[in-house]
């Protein structure tokens, strides 16, 4: 049984028409097909702006966008709070790059706007002096993730954390919250925010499984035997340290 009590695994693929830019919603994909691959039967919900945002799903994933699809996507989650709710009841979050800052308190655009976010992280965002661009590796601040994780960072704003969020990772390669302090992405309760691209489950599995073990209410999940996974995880890994 699932966390909501389906028999059939829910993945809340959110706002792919306005926060899709990066093929983030591949994440959804990899989370499908890797709770599949274990016999458990499981569906992408997509979200959209004709959409309320359910309470009730499993597991939600968000991606990446601009300034203007940032500012539609938060007037939509500000509407409509099933996200937050979900988030509320433990329901685990992945928000890839600018859903971090959709999340967190307020953003600013790239023209000095301030944007008001939906305040389910501790951060706020200001645009970098420059854009940050490149292979992203750092290493897991949370418990159950022992890998490296690695992923492409595109982003300009630059993410402080407040004392309620923790790090996601501290960076080896790359620049990450781009404030300074070693940083990369969030972690508040459920929420987990990165600014890795690629998609970031693709090329970090262990992080696919920890989100699906804690969307089936269960402490880990049988390992999957699939060495051309873990051969892209080695590959992205060894280009970053080029």
């Amino acid at each position: 049984m699932t966390n909501s009590g389906e028999s059939t695994l829910r993945i809340g693929l959110v706002l792919p028409d306005v926060m899709g830019t990066y093929g983030d919603g591949g994440n959804a994909l990899v989370l499908r097909q890797r709770a599949r691959m274990r016999g458990i039967d499981a569906e992408i919900v997509e979200i959209t702006l004709d959409d309320a945002v359910p309470e009730s799903l499993d597991v939600y994933t968000l991606g990446g966008a601009e300034d203007f699809a940032q500012r539609l996507a938060t007037r939509h989650l500000t509407r409509y709070p099933g996200l937050q709710r979900a988030a509320e009841a433990g329901r685990p979050v992945l928000a890839i790059c600018a859903a971090i800052q959709v999340l967190g308190h307020w953003y600013e655009t790239s023209a000095g706007e301030r944007v008001e976010g939906i305040s389910m992280l501790d951060a706020t965002t200001a645009p970098q002096a420059t854009r940050t661009i490149g292979e992203l590796v750092t290493t897991p601040n949370v418990e159950g993730l022992t890998y490296p994780l690695s992923g492409f960072e595109n982003h300009r704003g630059g993410t402080t954390l407040g004392p309620a969020a923790t790090p996601f990772g501290r960076v080896r390669n790359g620049i990450g919250n781009g404030v300074g302090d070693g940083n990369e992405g969030a972690v508040q309760g459920s929420v987990i925010g990165t600014y890795m691209h690629g998609p970031a489950l693709a090329r970090n599995p262990q992080l696919a499984d920890y989100l699906l073990a804690r969307a089936l209410g269960v402490e880990a999940l049988a390992p999957l035997d699939l060495p051309e996974v873990e051969q892209l995880r080695k590959q992205r890994l060894a280009a970053a340290r080029r």
